[in-house]
């Protein structure tokens, strides 16, 4: 699974609006965050400007 490490994270949504099975979704802090859903197509950390997501 792929995790968004939270620090580098800016909350910009671009992950969110890019996963297949909507695993990505907004913290409290507006910061992203992956579900148990995640099918792990890395979908997401292709289109992270700031390279926050990695694999697990």
């Amino acid at each position: 699974m792929h995790v968004i490490d939270k620090e580098v994270c800016i909350g910009c949504g671009a992950c969110e609006a890019v996963c297949p099975v909507s695993a990505i979704s907004a913290d409290a802090d507006g910061k992203r965050e992956i579900n148990d859903t995640c099918i792990d197509c890395g979908s997401c950390a292709a289109t992270c400007p700031v390279d926050a997501i990695s694999a697990e």
